[in-house]
């Protein structure tokens, strides 16, 4: 087990050294040196068979990627819509007449963006921080606003369509097609349901008054500003319908890609493009080129977009490798065979507590699967948990450590955006953000245990 131990133990003191000059403090570096000391742990030398762990490791989450991407282009088409601004109009003079109407609309709006983004420091910076003195009025404390919108975004970034913890874990345990859908789908009820729990905690615990000030009130009624911006809902609203009716109502409006996609469903890597969510954004971002401000600047949409995502494809990439070379190095399989030695008591305890460490010292859920459930995963299949439930509770899992204190990434970009808005008085309690954020972290690993422990 020192060929396992050792990489991730060097992966993760890299990203706690930030003294480290180049590569301190970084996580794509952490990652790529992880997989080059498999590598050479495993007595793997040959050049080839290192590109050869990259492609591996690429055609596992290659699907991922192409849908961050996709997902990327497509939440930037629908910011210069004004789709969002629509939304949240409409949610707060519809639900927004008391306090704690105001913050579940608030919520319901973060995490409406976060499932479009399918990143929590992206939906934090769009959406964000036109609600931070929203929520100061209403007589929250900085750090509950950083909690509130923090938790918001996060239950996005899990929200299908994009799902980047559960599509990611589900391409861990090999899972396509149905399959993975099953994964999404589960994920919408697991979210949900952690959603109404995280309203109630946040209107309970964080609203301090009774009636909201005047000018919180909105002017206008929700139906009268969706009539005035009912074009801006239209790609949405299609993206939900077809989600709807392939899943519920088995049509499938995806049959017109069948001659494109099916000649690269082979390929390695090139098949993520053919991933059944990311063709549904194709069609979206298809009918949102009939709107001019996406026509007359679609190239400025993509550059902006792939610059916001960027940052997350390089982790992914990096990633690919380090997955590749932990199946190339045999780290897997060395890993695989101390697993079954354990009982599966010990094993989902063992697996959660080390999914929610990862995740508190790098902040990092891609990094938290690429190098824990990359091996628990299979490991809780051979016990006779279902792959989609393995998968579930891997997303839920690695989200939950994400959210930890002391390395929630999206925490620290939200308390900077909070800090530059609202100047008054001291700077946001990094610390007691987070542990106000462990309420939804709670609730995602109540999820994965529920079904790994439960439904099985």
């Amino acid at each position: 087990m020192i060929t396992v131990i050792i990489p991730v133990a060097i992966l993760i003191f890299i990203v706690l050294a930030k003294f480290i000059p180049a590569i301190g403090g970084k996580v794509w570096a952490a990652i790529l040196v992880a997989g080059a000391l498999a590598l050479i742990l495993g007595g793997v030398f040959n050049p080839a068979k290192w590109v050869s762990a990259f492609i591996q490791g690429g055609d596992r989450i290659a699907w991922v990627i192409m849908l961050t991407i996709v997902g990327s282009i497509y939440a930037e088409a629908q910011k210069r819509m004004g789709t969002m601004e629509t939304v949240l109009n409409a949610c707060r003079a519809k639900f927004g007449h008391s306090p704690k109407g105001l913050v579940c609309a608030i919520l319901f709006v973060l995490t409406l963006s976060g499932s479009l983004l399918g990143e929590s420091i992206a939906s934090a910076v769009v959406i964000g921080a036109l609600v931070v003195m929203n929520l100061r009025e209403v007589g929250m404390t900085k750090e509950q606003v950083c909690a509130t919108i923090v938790m918001g975004c996060a239950m996005g970034s899990i929200m299908p369509p994009i799902s980047q913890a559960s599509t990611m874990a589900a391409g861990l345990v090999g899972l396509e097609g149905a399959a993975a859908d099953a994964v999404l789908n589960w994920t919408y009820l697991t979210i949900g349901i952690t959603f109404v729990l995280v309203c109630l905690f946040t209107t309970t615990f964080f609203v301090k008054i009774k009636q909201l000030p005047e000018d919180l009130i909105p002017d206008k009624k929700a139906g009268q500003i969706i009539k005035e911006n009912w074009m801006s809902l239209v790609p949405l609203c299609f993206l939900a319908l077809v989600v709807i009716f392939r899943s519920g109502f088995h049509l499938d409006l995806l049959v017109l890609f069948k001659p494109i996609f099916d000649p690269i469903s082979k390929i390695p890597i090139v098949k993520g493009l053919g991933y059944n969510i990311t063709q549904i954004l194709y069609l979206t971002i298809i009918l949102s080129l009939f709107y001019k401000p996406v026509r007359s600047d679609f190239g400025g949409i993509v550059k902006e977009a792939l610059g916001h995502v960027w940052p997350t494809v390089k982790i992914q990439l990096c990633a690919a490798f380090m997955i590749g070379a932990f199946y190339v190095g045999g780290q897997i399989d060395k890993t695989s065979a101390y697993l079954a030695t354990l009982s599966p008591g010990t094993l989902i305890v063992g697996g959660l507590l080390a999914m929610c460490l990862i995740g508190m010292l790098t902040g990092s859920q891609t990094t938290v699967q690429s190098t824990i459930f990359i091996m628990l995963g299979p490991a809780l299949i051979q016990t006779g948990i279902s792959p989609v439930s393995a998968a579930i509770a891997g997303g839920h899992w690695a989200m939950a450590g994400q959210g930890m204190p002391p390395a929630d990434t999206v925490t620290f970009a939200t308390a900077g955006l909070i800090d530059g808005i609202d100047e008054s008085g001291e700077k946001v309690n990094l610390l007691q953000s987070m542990l106000y954020s462990c309420f939804m972290c709670a609730c995602m690993i109540i999820a994965g245990l529920i079904f790994v422990l439960v439904i099985k």
